[in-house]
């Protein structure tokens, strides 16, 4: 996140205005909604989870134990559990 100096981004008309209520004062001005980029997106993280999320579910329906996955994905019981569940709730939702 970049500081910016209200005089050299803002018309002065505004500034006078915004100083009626912060004078002083930091302000974050939040990106409108259709700027945003959601959870994940811009790193590639949420391919990766969802990547990773349909090998377990995989590797499950083809035999792993909960115990086998836990140990290769470092991942907690209730993390693998609630990633087969999610998973057989999306397919239900599809069918």
């Amino acid at each position: 996140m970049n500081y910016k100096n209200g005089k050299d981004v803002l018309p002065p008309e505004l500034l006078t205005e915004v100083q009626k209520h912060l004078c002083g004062e930091m302000l974050y001005i939040p990106k409108r909604d259709e700027m945003r980029a959601s959870w994940g997106q811009l790193s590639g993280l949420r391919e990766q989870v969802y990547t990773r999320n349909v090998q377990i579910v995989n590797l499950y329906d083809n035999g792993a134990t909960v115990t086998e996955l836990i140990r290769d994905f470092c991942l907690s019981e209730a993390s693998i559990r609630k990633i087969i569940y999610n998973h057989r709730s999306k397919l239900k939702v599809k069918a």
